[in-house]
């Protein structure tokens, strides 16, 4: 027999539009139940569900809209779809009823725009009828939540039915509130609340009309102490965004009024015996001066009577959940977006923060007495909890009110201040870590200056692997922290660490068994936080702490990567932890290596070139986050490792040529044989500048106590160069030789101006021919060990004077048998 035409009726390809219909048949008849089939599981409609989105089914978008045949033939598919959905709602069988109104609900979500408009009051009243009804079952009524909101979802994003919409949200809001009081299922609980915010979010005001019984049902809910914590939760967004359905500055100030007074009294149960009676006025004293009267209490009715009594007798577990339910209602109202501009209780908010974070679980000799040592250890089981969340409240208040805190910003890094001390529990310390980086870079230097000693002691002690378990010292490891001893070995073309002569290993040595690594996301926060003080305060007043934390980030950055990259093997450094969480760390280790780099204003980094090797080794990672910052980092550290700056001012046309000759140098002379590296400049008048003796300079002493001995009686180049007069003498200005005249030689008359070198003398090699060294000191040292060299120039003077710096040679040989200065970098050779 042969075979129909349509056995044999191909489609172009998956995509063809033709074959969507087609797949949809199949779908209704392979995989939809009736009456003679048995239900699908749940596993079946969710791949069900995929093919329907993946393949766009319900979509009837057709790009040839003159394709008629294809149009009706797409139509009537959907509607056997729909027909077959209204069967499967409408069943007495709970599980098919429960597949129909499930599947339902995605058609709300997937089908065309002109089907929906035309066909959502029917559904409306499909999901409503098992909402009603007392006999439904419990996940039907899931069900029909759930796939009321995607119908509510879908009907929001068209203004035109805003007005029906709103209407046939205001006659659900009853039956849902019935739900959260009657139903004890917390599956069906959280679908009601998702409604409910959906109801807020879209049609805001069917829910203004009943604000008060909303406030109340939620309230409750919160304050029964019978939810889990991850239902108080979703109560507490619920209760945070319940003002938007009014959308008033009034309504929502009441708000966070009431719960902030609710917190407070509850906290006086918790804290009752741990914290002074001072504290429990100062917040209450805040947010109800004494020439107000206070709001109605949260929920809208006082507790009296039995539940009163009943509240009381509650745990004081659910009274910390409570707690700490509210303090997510707060930090939620802080940072979603509101219609109208509202100002935030800072103060009230700040108060209750200290009030909290100030409790640690120490009682005081008087109170000893009248507190047993349960009460004592329940709070401190509970303790850890209500600070994370306190913290979390102060990210808010940094993300959400952001320029209305600064002019709190010194109680915040009081705060801080005392909590970075007390802190241990390595959750709570990367909380605080955060907040500081977000509290340094907002508010800028002003506040850096005021946390820098702190964050510093205290990240210096995390960043140390072995760490003791007596906290009292926060002085940072004298193993990380020991100096470097330099090398004598000239540098050549390979890179040679200043850390090789250092034992850098201090990291590898053996954990001793009562001391404790600490916990890897508490050290990249900690290096996050010193990323965050180095770019805000890294260049201002940070003498006291920079060498040390220069030091510890290249032993971090080094023993972080002395394993090997996050791709490879374990690392000696920590050899226990995730090859995810080991490239977090060593990512957040050369970040702030870079800080450090970008940071240093007066001298050259210290160890710049140990840390470019370190960003040449992470490049070769390819594919990954590391080499992605570390090919970023040495881009960046370019103008360090080659500096070319030109001069800010403009010699070409305002000057004359002896002035060009002898102007102000404007730059730092770098040096690259110091104990602690430094810096010399004058300033525009020719006077001496000189940076704050926090550094000791053996090159620039050596430079005058040389100029001082070897100044003959008979120089006049002092009185030439304040009389005006031309000299006589060729000198080495930047990296060109000028002419006795004062003018630039023949090769330089290009218009090029003065090259400002600074450059690291013990750093920079010239060879001729690739070989031999010809020089190993610039400007005006001779060198010691190249005997052919002393015969050719004799080093005259290093005069200080009203144009600047200048530095004077008095050349036997003809000039152009001296090289020119060649600005070469640490690694290259000269050509």
């Amino acid at each position: 027999m042969a075979p129909t035409a349509s056995a044999f009726d191909h489609v172009k390809d998956m995509h063809d539009s033709s074959l969507k219909p087609r797949l949809l048949q199949s779908l209704i008849r392979d995989h939809l139940p009736d009456d003679n089939l048995p239900s699908r599981s749940s596993l079946d409609l969710s791949n069900l569900v995929y093919l329907l989105k993946t393949h766009s089914l319900l979509s009837e978008s057709v790009h040839d809209p003159t394709d008629h045949k294809l149009i009706s033939h797409w139509r009537s598919a959907v509607d056997s779809w729909l027909d077959r959905l209204f069967l499967l709602v409408s069943s007495d069988m709970p599980d098919k009823c429960w597949g129909g109104i499930c599947l339902l609900g995605v058609t709300c979500q997937e089908c065309s725009s002109d089907r929906f408009l035309a066909s959502y009051s029917v559904w409306y009243q499909k999901f409503l009828s098992p909402l009603q009804s007392p006999s439904t079952s419990q996940f039907v009524k899931v069900a029909s939540c759930a796939s009321m909101s995607d119908l509510f979802t879908r009907l929001g994003g068209f203004p035109i039915v805003k007005k029906d919409g709103t209407a046939h949200a205001g006659k659900l809001i009853s039956s849902v509130l019935k739900l959260l009081d009657d139903d004890h299922s917390e599956v069906v609980w959280e679908e009601a609340l998702r409604l409910l915010c959906i109801f807020i979010s879209f049609f805001p005001v069917s829910v203004s009309r009943h604000y008060d019984s909303v406030e109340e049902a939620i309230a409750s809910k919160i304050l029964s102490g019978k939810c889990c914590f991850n239902m108080l939760k979703k109560l507490a967004h619920c209760l945070a965004v319940l003002p938007k359905s009014k959308g008033d500055e009034e309504s929502w100030s009441l708000m966070i009024q009431k719960v902030l007074l609710s917190i407070n009294h509850h906290l006086n149960d918790v804290f009752q015996g741990f914290e002074e009676e001072t504290k429990r006025r100062e917040g209450i004293r805040l947010l109800v001066p004494p020439e107000k009267d206070p709001p109605p209490p949260l929920g809208g009715n006082t507790l009296t009577g039995e539940a009163s009594e009943e509240a009381r007798k509650r745990s004081h577990s659910s009274l910390v959940s409570s707690v700490s339910a509210l303090i997510i209602c707060c930090s939620t109202m802080l940072t979603s977006s509101y219609p109208v501009q509202v100002t935030a209780p800072i103060r009230s908010l700040l108060a209750l923060l200290e009030r909290v974070m100030d409790v640690d679980g120490s009682l005081s000799h008087s109170l000893r007495l009248f507190m047993t040592a349960m009460q004592q250890e329940f709070v401190c089981l509970e303790l850890p909890r209500l600070h994370s969340y306190s913290l979390d409240l102060l990210t808010a208040i940094f993300k959400g009110v952001r320029s209305q805190v600064l002019p709190h910003d010194a109680h915040i890094v009081r705060l801080l201040s005392v909590y970075l001390k007390r802190c241990v529990l390595p959750e709570l310390r990367v909380k605080v870590y955060s907040i500081t980086r977000i509290l340094l870079i907002s508010t800028g230097v002003g506040v850096a200056v005021s946390l820098a000693q702190e964050v510093v002691n205290s990240t210096s002690v995390d960043l140390n692997p072995i760490v003791m378990e007596s906290r009292a010292s926060v002085k940072p490891s004298e193993a990380l922290l020991q100096t470097p001893q330099p090398s004598n070995r000239k540098r050549k073309h390979g890179t040679l660490t200043s850390l090789e002569m250092h034992n850098s290993s201090n990291l590898e040595v053996g954990t001793p068994k009562n001391h404790r690594r600490c916990a890897m996301a508490v050290q990249v926060a900690a290096l996050e936080a010193l990323e965050a003080l180095l770019t805000v305060d890294g260049v201002f007043k940070s003498e006291g702490w920079r060498s040390d934390v220069d030091l510890l980030l290249i032993n971090i950055a080094t023993n972080s990567l002395k394993g090997g990259l996050a791709g490879e093997n374990t690392s000696i450094y920590q050899p226990n932890e995730p090859t995810d969480v080991w490239g977090d760390i060593q990512l957040a280790a050369l970040r702030a290596l870079l800080a450090s780099f970008l940071s240093s204003s007066r001298v050259r980094p210290p160890f710049l070139a140990q840390g470019v090797d370190l960003f040449r080794s992470g490049k070769l990672e390819s594919g990954t986050k590391l080499a992605e910052f570390c090919a970023h980092a040495l881009l960046v550290l370019e103008v360090l490792i080659h500096p070319r700056a030109l001069p800010l001012a403009d010699f070409s046309n305002s000057t004359s040529n002896d002035e060009r000759a002898h102007h102000d140098y404007q730059g730092n002379v770098y040096s690259g044989n110091l104990k602690h590296r430094t810096s010399y400049s004058t300033n525009i008048q020719g006077t001496a500048d000189i940076a704050p003796d926090l550094y000791h300079d053996e090159l620039y002493s050596s430079w005058i106590e040389t100029s001082k001995k070897m100044e003959a009686p008979g120089n006049n180049l002092s009185k030439t160069m304040q009389t005006g007069e031309p000299s006589k003498i060729p000198t080495v200005h930047g990296n060109q030789i000028l002419s006795a005249d004062g003018s630039l030689g023949k090769e330089n008359v290009a218009g090029r101006e003065q090259e400002i070198v600074a450059a690291n003398i013990e750093d920079v090699e010239i060879r001729e021919n690739g070989d031999e060294t010809i020089g190993e000191h610039i400007f005006g040292r001779a060198m010691e060990n190249d005997p052919s060299y002393q015969a050719d120039t004799n080093i005259l003077s290093v005069a200080e004077n009203s144009k600047g710096f200048g530095i004077g040679m008095i050349i036997d040989s003809d000039t152009d048998s001296i090289p020119d200065i060649v600005d070469i970098g640490p690694d290259s050779d000269s050509e």
